[in-house]
């Protein structure tokens, strides 16, 4: 007993000792951002630890992109944004108060901001400014730049929005701080998270353009914009082609995040509307230098081309120890046909992932049965401790099988899988009030026959489906796929126009206030969101803010596997499969830093182009790379 009170005196001592130092150093500015631990480069941050810091710059990286584009503004829901703008972050035009660390997960390391800084109730963030961040045409960036993005970013764009939600406004401190307000305390994430905020020119959008009309920021454009960032547009053909010019002054290259990186003088992005004439003309060279490949079979049955065999293009497969992504057949909840669970569960037993990664995959996939897959997030046995705990709160609004059941995906392990299988499916149509007749899935009552389309846009995607459409024509599901252009596709998306899609969520080390955008019911009516499924939960909603302001680590992880264990048994989506590795084929005009960053794989903006090896392809290639 004695041994014991000491133990536990010492545990509380630390605990509270823990506290204490939490809060004084609550309100301390902070030069990295962690939500987890420390990073590993502490307070001596020069440069990432894989880059080569005396990268040669020069060169042209080439790359294709499938679809069209017909706007340089990234946050809007209207358009097709071109290559190198995205709807999250800066992309290649914008820099944002903090950069995400490419080789630790949920950590920030400074950019337009060079600090930060919280009380311990988490009511609020300061940010302070670089005092030589500048726009390209040498104007400073400003806090007024900061509050006037902040208002818009959360205005106009459906991610942000949902981002900042509990970020009730920003006001200027000082020429150099800008402080952002909270409607709620304890939202531990939202503090550092304030710096993946894009900071846009306010002056810029604010004026006219060279005809004297007012530019209009929450409408499309293609008048090139202005930017902070290593890259400016130098030109572009509508729709087709644009290419980027590394801007030689850039504020930022010294900075420890940027050393090494940003290398290419240009990078041109050319569009093709076809998936097989991206591949020919990567394979021919001088349009598309390094190829990300998703293809199990291309990755092992296409790559023989002669420009291989010489060793002009290499293959690689890079490892990663990031979270991996949800990717599934996303069911469409605004469609009636998917709003009862025991058919959205019924159309998960006709997905045979075993066959497919055998017969299709050559192996390389392994089966998605998370939405947090690879981390310790993911549910797992049957909830317990803390988890179960929260999931007692809402046991009446739950599957009673949630607390009884492990959650298992079927298995097709032998001949007789199929059959057991499809039945388990027929079982639960007919409990949802649906029955075979003629060979057809109808309603029981009406007669209406279960009909859905899966939406896709590559010849990926109807490999992934074929064999899945097939086991569901065997118990009378009519679904049928069809392909579009990658433009069409992105529209259809952003407004919900599909009844199944085959989408991907990925998720960090340290989930937050993203889930909104994710999973709540807000997100299911605002177009552009990642709720694909059109989820409508009061319960998910509560445990996504359980989450959000999750009291410290253990409890956040217990709230995880929560939300984790109600999304899986809802059976909004039916999972398909990942790989931990990323795969790449790239010509071979590069030179790679020997180490890579596992977390991301690979991080290709610390390559750079090596002219003699450059020169070589292209007098063999005929100009060619």
């Amino acid at each position: 007993m004695t041994v014991g009170r000491t133990v536990l005196r010492s545990l509380l001592a630390a605990a509270l000792l823990t506290a204490e130092l939490q809060a004084a150093h609550a309100d301390e500015w902070r030069t990295t951002s962690s939500l987890i631990g420390p990073s590993k480069y502490g307070d001596k941050f020069q440069h990432y630890d894989y880059v080569n810091p005396d990268a040669p710059k020069g060169g042209t990286y080439n790359s294709v992109q499938l679809g069209t584009f017909d706007s340089f503004n990234p946050y809007i829901v209207q358009g097709s944004p071109a290559a190198g703008l995205v709807g999250f972050g800066g992309g290649l035009l914008y820099d944002t108060l903090m950069d995400q660390a490419t080789d630790e997960g949920s950590v920030s390391h400074p950019l337009i901001a060079d600090a930060y800084k919280y009380p311990d109730d988490y009511s609020s963030a300061t940010y302070r400014l670089d005092p030589r961040a500048k726009w390209h045409d040498g104007q400073p960036i400003t806090v007024d730049d900061v509050i006037w993005s902040f208002q818009v970013l959360k205005a106009n764009s459906p991610q942000y929005s949902r981002y900042f939600e509990n970020v009730t406004d920003a006001v200027a401190i000082s020429d150099r701080e800008v402080e952002f307000h909270f409607n709620q305390k304890g939202n531990r994430e939202l503090p550092k998270i304030l710096g993946d905020l894009a900071v846009l020119p306010k002056h810029w959008w604010e004026g006219t353009d060279a005809n004297g009309k007012k530019r209009d920021v929450t409408k499309p454009t293609l008048e090139v914009p202005l930017g902070s960032a290593a890259y400016k547009i130098a030109s572009f053909k509508p729709g087709s082609e644009v290419v980027w010019q590394r801007v030689p002054d850039y504020w930022a290259a010294k900075l420890p995040v940027k050393i090494g990186r940003e290398n290419f003088d240009t990078e041109r992005f050319t569009y093709i509307l076809d998936d097989n004439a991206a591949w020919q003309a990567f394979t021919k060279g001088g349009f598309d230098d390094i190829k990300p490949e998703n293809s199990s079979k291309r990755w092992k049955t296409f790559y023989d081309f002669p420009a291989v065999k010489a060793g002009d293009v290499i293959k690689h497969e890079f490892k990663t120890t990031s979270p991996e992504p949800m990717q599934a057949f996303m069911l469409n909840q605004r469609r009636p046909l998917f709003q009862d669970r025991l058919v959205r569960a019924a159309l998960t037993y006709p997905f045979d992932f075993e066959t497919m990664n055998r017969t299709l995959f050559f192996g390389f996939n392994t089966r998605t049965s998370s939405y947090f897959q690879g981390t310790e997030l993911a549910s797992s046995g049957l909830p317990r401790g803390k988890e179960l705990e929260i999931l007692e709160q809402y046991r009446d609004k739950l599957p009673p099988e949630l607390f009884t059941q492990e959650f298992k995906l079927p298995v097709y392990d032998s001949p007789q899988a199929e059959r057991k299988y499809l039945k388990q499916a027929v079982d639960l149509f007919a409990q949802a009030g649906w029955v075979i007749k003629g060979g057809k899935m109808v309603n029981a009552k009406t007669g209406e026959p279960f009909k859905f389309e899966i939406l896709g846009t590559n010849d990926t995607d109807q490999v992934i489906s074929s064999p899945y459409i097939a086991n569901l024509r065997k118990i009378g599901v009519d679904a049928t796929l069809r392909l579009i252009d990658q433009t069409q596709y992105i529209n259809r998306v952003n407004n919900f126009d599909y009844d199944v899609i085959i989408g991907q969520l990925g998720q960090s080390e340290s989930p937050g206030n993203e889930q909104r955008d994710f999973w709540s019911s807000k997100a299911a009516d605002a177009s552009g969101s990642r709720n694909y499924s059109g989820i409508k939960n009061p319960v998910v909603d509560a445990l996504v803010d359980r989450i959000i302001f999750a009291t410290d680590r253990d409890d956040l992880v217990a709230a995880t596997h929560a939300l984790d264990r109600v999304l899986l048994w809802n059976y909004y989506v039916v999972p398909q499969y990942y790989r931990a590795v990323v795969w790449l084929a790239y010509w071979n005009k590069f030179g790679i830093p020997a180490k890579q960053p596992s977390y991301r794989g690979a991080d290709t903006d610390s390559w750079w182009i090596d002219p003699e090896k450059e020169k070589a392809l292209a007098a063999k290639y005929k100009g060619g790379n």
